[in-house]
């Protein structure tokens, strides 16, 4: 028996392949930061070389409970340096390939938690 509707009233990602995503039916290509508080705007790195501690630093202002970082094709982890603004402000990161964290974020989203989705979206 179920005692709630299907609704998600955060941004969704609906669609994911290799280098994309479709966040609410829109298809973009571009390396993207997504909150389930309604922020969204393209996270300025189109490779994980390219990531440094200041695009971490920017995670850190949006004030969520977890960060779900997407290192894209292939988990990787950002150095613990570049994490300590969001460690400072107690807020949990998950380190997981780019499709798993789409899907986490989803699961996060739908719970009705505060998370932001730090997607790498590889060329």
């Amino acid at each position: 028996m179920k005692f709630q509707p299907d609704r998600f009233e955060a941004n969704a990602i609906t669609a994911y392949g290799p280098g994309w995503v479709a966040i609410d039916g829109e298809k973009t290509s571009t390396s993207t930061v997504l909150s389930s508080r309604g922020q969204r705007f393209e996270w300025n790195c189109s490779r994980f070389e390219d990531l440094t501690a200041e695009h971490f630093a920017q995670l850190a202002e949006l004030g969520a409970e977890v960060v779900v970082f997407g290192s894209g094709a292939r988990l990787r982890f950002a150095p613990p340096a570049w994490l300590a603004p969001l460690t400072r402000q107690q807020v949990g990161v998950e380190s997981m390939d780019t499709q798993a964290a789409c899907r986490t974020y989803n699961i996060l989203a739908g719970e009705g938690r505060h998370v932001v989705a730090a997607l790498l979206l590889e060329e």
